[in-house]
């Protein structure tokens, strides 16, 4: 299960990442300005909003599995698209609904892996998942590295890479549904066979329930919708994941997604520009390797907010830097430090919320997040045209620092606790 959702992930990431590594050529292809170049950005972002939305809501609705599925296959679909289109107007159509299908899938699957793994190890398992998935962002800088300086047309291919998890339905067996999600909605013959089935799996230790957790309380819950999410029970909490997504989300793209940009308007080439950003991209991989190592060991609120302050204060030492060795080194740490947080935020955002509205209300922080961020692309660039390189840097290393003080303040404890 963890090498199939692992591969769902790798094409994932690697298609979230692959506009910032083709922008740059597509710029000189199209004559692109840096405003034009935002929007495009943008509307990833506001995609992503939909998704989120829409997709927790499917999700909580017609199942985890076939949710995961059906927003799979949207966003390779989306992403292949993308390879064909042929003016801006295209592209930024392109972009928005491959946003949608990759922020619906997200959500989707962080709840499921939430459910289905073992309280003690959920985390681990996060993490783990995560690992193989963030091979595909360097995967996905070293594909643009190669490919784009061949050909004018060769960003498209970039595009093409991102689809391949078209074939992720022919993996998908390997997957059960959720039993949680089953009891929750009353079915629970079908929960009991669900788990039976994975208990038979070889290897399996058996039901234990301060592994597993006790689904008894899920089942007496009422029916619950959106509404639920401005409940006194959960609102404050809805409002605290929604703030630390939107800073989150602020910080890290507005590193990821400009960085080869930025370089290049710098003074660096594109090639060498592409080729330093391949190259911090690798510290993703070590980033979640590290996540898995410490997830379960430490509250995971604690560690959220450690590694905010880290990532905060290589992305000033990054901006500062004047050295090609030196860009390379906090660029990679940046790099690992985003990708240690991110499988600590993907266990923990779920784990705040009940059963019957988990996945709306975990699409909800997830997708306002990344609704804050159509606004991201727009203030960089401001601040890269109004001050300067090294200003993009430091309002990255405010967001970062509000995620730290935000979560150490008001988030609530989760880990090795049951859900419900």
């Amino acid at each position: 299960m963890i090498v199939v959702l692992g591969y769902v992930f790798f094409f994932e990431l690697g298609d979230l990442n692959s506009f910032a590594f083709a922008a740059p050529a597509i710029r000189e292809s199209w004559h692109l300005s840096l405003a034009t170049t935002s929007q495009v950005i943008s509307a990833s972002f506001i995609g992503m909003f939909v998704g989120a939305a829409t997709g927790g809501w499917f999700s909580d609705r017609v199942g985890r599995k076939r949710a995961l599925i059906i927003t799979t296959l949207w966003y390779s679909a989306a992403s292949l698209l993308t390879a064909f289109v042929w003016d801006v107007p295209g592209l930024y159509g392109m972009r928005l609904l491959t946003g949608v299908g990759l922020s619906a899938m997200t959500v989707i699957a962080i709840t499921y892996i939430s459910e289905v793994f073992p309280a003690s190890r959920r985390g681990a398992c996060q993490a783990w998942i995560m690992t193989i998935g963030l091979c595909g962002i360097p995967a996905t800088a070293y594909v643009a590295r190669f490919l784009i300086p061949l050909a004018p047309w060769g960003w498209r291919a970039v595009f093409v890479w991102g689809s391949l998890a078209l074939f992720f339905p022919l993996l998908a067996g390997t997957l059960e549904e959720s039993p949680r999600w089953l009891e929750a909605k009353g079915k629970n013959a079908d929960a009991a066979r669900v788990l039976a089935r994975i208990e038979a799996r070889p290897g399996h230790a058996g039901s234990n329930p301060a592994l597993l957790g006790s689904g008894s309380k899920s089942a007496a819950r009422p029916r619950t919708g959106l509404a639920d999410l401005v409940s006194r029970d959960v609102r404050g909490r809805v409002a605290l994941l929604v703030t630390v997504w939107v800073c989150q989300t602020l910080g890290f793209y507005g590193f990821n997604a400009w960085v080869p940009t930025l370089l290049a308007e710098r003074g660096f080439s594109i090639a060498r520009s592409l080729e330093q950003s391949s190259v911090m991209q690798i510290g993703a991989v070590p980033g979640a390797w590290i996540a898995a190592l410490i997830s379960d060991r430490r509250e995971r609120k604690s560690l959220i907010a450690v590694v905010a302050l880290i990532i905060a204060a290589c992305g000033m030492s990054y901006g500062f830097s004047t050295t090609s060795a030196a860009i390379v080194v906090f660029g990679f740490l940046v790099a690992m430090g985003q990708q240690v947080f991110a499988p600590l935020l993907y266990a923990y955002t779920p784990e705040c919320f009940p059963t019957p509205i988990r996945n709306t209300a975990a699409g909800a922080a997830y997708g306002i997040g990344r609704l804050g961020n159509a606004f991201g692309p727009w203030l960089v660039a401001y601040l890269f045209i109004r001050f300067g390189y090294r200003s993009v840097f430091a309002y990255i290393a405010v967001c970062w620092a509000l995620v730290a003080i935000l979560t150490t303040a008001f988030g609530p404890k989760t880990s090795g606790k049951p859900l419900e």
